[in-house]
């Protein structure tokens, strides 16, 4: 379970965050959270697709990496075999989190980061410095503040995205069947996606309105992301044979 902790200078001045790709650090992720921003650079190389809370109901699109829990078919020899990895991603061990600041107006909330201290990324020993000897943040640290922030606007947008798409019936689930180069058959099912004869049948209002809010074009693209599914298929069968 993750210990989230407020990063600071003092208690944290010797901590390294080791930004090597392996299971071991927690990269053994099926899927993760994109957002509208951000999906002309995942639909390049994962298929997107919609993920539903089962307690709020609620959709998010999501970067595909695998077929099942646990399983990223790009960690490969302790590397990510795709030049753009989301920044859903990029951002472990390090989340926003609030804390109440009091000022001359008042008391109100700021965002901060956190830190996953029992993240196995979190080192004495090795990895990227957080401060620099003498006091303030180092490169990498500001890179990751800069994430959070892209992140957090990104993901609250989220909520408008879907919304204009439910309010279209433009999300239907989906169920793939897939069969392996060894006969093995395995079925994706839980996910949505976007009903390509739904979008294409809108009426040019509806389509006017999806453009003009950013959302068409993203549309197309997590449809045109589903190329990939050939690709997952392809590292699945040789994630398998190696395995054999």
């Amino acid at each position: 379970m993750a210990n989230h902790v407020l990063l600071n200078s003092v208690e944290h001045s010797d901590l390294k965050i080791i930004t090597t790709r392996s299971e071991k650090y927690g990269d053994n992720l099926w899927f993760s959270p994109t957002f509208v921003d951000e999906i002309r650079s995942v639909q390049a190389h994962y298929p997107i697709v919609f993920h539903k809370d089962q307690n709020s109901g609620q959709f998010t699109p999501v970067a595909l990496f695998g077929f099942e829990q646990q399983e990223n078919l790009f960690l490969e020899s302790s590397k990510w075999c795709a030049t753009y990895i989301p920044l859903s991603v990029q951002r472990m061990p390090f989340f926003i989190g609030r804390q109440d600041v009091t000022t001359d107006g008042g008391t109100e909330q700021q965002r901060v980061i956190t830190l996953d201290i029992d993240s196995p990324r979190v080192s004495k020993t090795q990895g990227i410095e957080l401060f620099l000897e003498y006091g303030g943040n180092s490169q990498y640290l500001e890179d990751i503040a800069a994430i959070l922030e892209t992140l957090h606007h990104g993901l609250q947008g989220n909520d408008n995205f879907v919304n204009a798409l439910t309010s279209l019936n433009l999300l239907e689930p989906m169920t793939l069947d897939i069969t392996l180069d060894n006969g093995a058959n395995h079925q994706l099912v839980g996910f949505y996606t976007i009903n390509e004869d739904a979008l294409n049948s809108l009426s040019s209002d509806n389509i006017v309105q999806l453009h003009k809010a950013g959302y068409l074009q993203a549309a197309y693209l997590i449809l045109a992301s589903q190329v990939h599914f050939n690709d997952l298929v392809a590292l699945k069968n040789k994630r398998v044979a190696q395995e054999e």
